[in-house]
């Protein structure tokens, strides 16, 4: 009886993959993913409104008030709120009367980004479409009284090149359904089968994501969430069959093991390259993900680091999905905006090194650091992160012959750069950083290279 209930939710067809994990895996990842590299995170719900601690801010205060602990959050709520608010007060202050879907697409679009995710719904239930499966919580019924998902999903599909996608999570901390099958020790399904599944089903019919950024699952292993069928229903029947990828987050067993890209854990850069397809999902708040209030410009990853973090990531195979948390009102503060123009401009002269490159036969040099090398159309290049002693950068890892050159992405007159073989290294003398207005970090275009 519940697989013909499951069935019937899904409206599952004669089927090419089957709901099982070893059918799942073995279709393969649509190839637009590895080529684009770089996505955009958006992390944004009712907990911008507080816009304090995190995105976990209900949990947060809901579990101090039980253990009757005096902290930040329950601080904040006793001295600047009424008695009795209660956090479902904030969805009527989550107006986003200033969010302009379009300034979004461009701004993300001139960062680089080849896609992008946007939060449907957080742990807290809240969606930001007007789903029938959350009825009175959604960005329709209350608050800004418009569908947001939708909004932002017609104008990066309008007016840029990026694919989109949106991320949900399975959990919601206070859904009573949620709640009595977690009493029964899952041996019940009512949240799973009755909320959740027609709930991301709904999801893909009304939106058609290329990535189902799932999260949320670590409570339940994946037979509970049901999350073989409604992958098979996603690869066979669903408008997104042909393009669609998802992640790894389908129960608390699947990490690193089923899925599409892994994500293994938030912030996840191993540092050496990996097999499987892997996504590195980072925000530029270093201390959270949703926006916050009391944020500190020390607390924001700077241009060089955020390039750091995408060429170590790519160089091992990765992708990079960099997180914003957009205001209540749906603005993106001015330093988010900073780092990703910053971003943006540096990809125009180096993107050569990062979209749809392969990961080369070493990813970086051991003893000359902050080195990092990609491949792209029979060229290699080397990401040179950190200034070397003495100006002069000791590669050990390409072999270049006497006739070729050595380049400086972007470097213009002074892009040709002097180099020299000794033994089984390369020396190249950098030019004075004066000489080049190629942006810094440089990237080096190796012709004609063996290893």
């Amino acid at each position: 009886m519940k697989l013909a209930l499951l069935l019937s939710l899904l409206g599952v067809a004669a089927a090419n993959y089957e709901p099982t994990w070893d059918s799942i895996d073995s279709r393969p990842l649509p190839e637009w993913f590895d080529e684009a590299k770089i996505g955009i995170f958006v992390h944004w719900g009712v907990f911008s409104v507080p816009g304090f601690g995190s995105e976990w801010f209900w949990k947060h205060w809901q579990d101090d008030l039980k253990q009757n602990k005096t902290s930040p959050y329950t601080k904040l709520m006793a001295e600047n709120y009424r008695p009795g608010f209660a956090y479902h007060d904030f969805g009527t202050e989550f107006t986003a009367e200033l969010f302009d879907p379009d300034k979004w697409a461009e701004l993300f679009h001139n960062a680089g980004a080849k896609y992008v995710v946007l939060t449907s719904k957080h742990h807290d239930g809240f969606t930001l479409w007007p789903s029938k499966y959350s009825f009175g919580w959604n960005s329709k019924d209350i608050g800004s009284h418009r569908d947001l998902v939708g909004e932002l999903a017609d104008s990066v599909r309008q007016y840029t090149d990026m694919r989109f996608g949106l991320y949900h999570s399975l959990y919601e901390w206070f859904n009573p359904l949620w709640l009595q099958d977690k009493e029964n020790n899952l041996t019940t399904q009512e949240f799973a089968l009755g909320k959740i599944l027609p709930e991301m089903k709904e999801l893909v019919e009304a939106y058609k994501p290329e990535i189902v950024w799932s999260d949320g699952e670590w409570e339940a292993p994946d037979t509970y969430w049901n999350s073989t069928h409604f992958l098979a229903w996603l690869y066979n029947d669903s408008p997104v069959r042909e393009t669609v990828l998802v992640n790894d987050r389908w129960g608390s067993d699947t990490h690193g093991k089923h899925g599409g890209f892994f994500n293994w854990a938030d912030k996840f850069n191993p540092g050496v390259l990996l097999e499987h397809k892997w996504e590195n999902a980072m925000s530029l708040d270093r201390n959270s993900w949703g926006y916050r209030r009391t944020i500190q410009v020390s607390e924001v990853y700077t241009v060089q680091e955020l390039i750091k973090e995408i060429v170590e990531t790519v160089s091992c195979g990765g992708n990079i999905l960099i997180n914003v948390g957009p205001t209540k009102e749906g603005t993106i503060i001015p330093i988010f905006q900073e780092r990703l123009l910053q971003l943006g401009n540096w990809l125009k002269i180096n993107g050569d090194a990062i979209y749809s490159s392969k990961p080369w036969t070493f990813q970086n040099e051991t003893e000359q650091a902050g080195v990092w090398y990609t491949q792209r159309e029979g060229y290699v290049y080397a990401s040179v992160l950190q200034w070397p002693e003495n100006d002069l950068l000791v590669l050990h890892r390409p072999q270049v012959g006497p006739n070729n050159q050595i380049l400086i992405l972007g470097a213009g007159d002074a892009s040709i750069v002097k180099w020299h073989a000794i033994d089984d290294r390369i020396d190249v003398t950098l030019p004075r950083m004066s000489r080049v207005s190629a942006p810094w970090p440089w990237v080096l275009k190796l012709t004609d290279v063996t290893n």
